[in-house]
C-alpha cells in the first residue's frame, strides 16, 4: 500500500540550469539522473527529489518539500556559507529568529529555490 511505499517529491522549474546550479553546488545534493526534462537529486534514506522543466513554474508559496535533519542551526550555518538565503518570516503565527521558527513540535526554516518553491527544514523536539 501507499503507507509503505517511499514519497519522491516533483518540483518545477522553468530553468533547470538554475535549478542545477541551486541543489548540486548550492546545497550540495547529488545528481542521479539529468536529461533536458528532468534532474534528479538524490537525498537520505533511498528517497529523491525530481524537479522537472515547466513553461509556467510554481504559482504557490506555500512549502513545497522539506527535509528533517538532526541539527537545524548546523544545517543553516552550513548553508549560508554556501551563499543559500535562509528565509525570514514575521506574520501572525509564524516568526522566525535568524531563520529559525519555533513551530510547537520542531523548529523549522525555509529557503526558496529559484523557481520560486518553498523548502522546509525540520529538527523535531525531542
Amino acid at each position: 500500500m501507499l503507507g509503505d511505499s517511499p514519497i519522491h517529491p516533483v518540483l518545477l522549474s522553468t530553468d533547470l540550469s538554475e535549478t542545477r546550479s541551486f541543489y548540486h553546488d548550492k546545497l550540495g545534493l547529488e545528481i542521479l539522473s539529468e536529461s533536458e526534462e528532468a534532474i534528479i537529486f538524490r537525498c537520505g534514506g533511498g528517497t529523491h527529489l525530481d524537479v522537472t522543466k515547466s513553461t509556467t513554474g510554481t504559482a504557490d508559496s506555500q512549502t513545497q518539500a522539506g527535509w528533517e535533519v538532526p541539527d537545524l542551526r548546523a544545517e543553516i550555518a552550513d548553508l549560508r556559507s554556501r551563499g543559500v538565503k535562509i528565509e525570514e518570516y514575521d506574520m501572525p503565527g509564524l516568526k522566525t529568529e535568524d531563520g529559525i521558527a519555533d513551530i510547537g513540535f520542531a523548529l523549522a526554516a525555509w529557503i526558496v529555490d529559484p523557481g520560486g518553491n518553498a523548502l522546509g527544514i525540520l529538527e523535531i523536539k525531542k
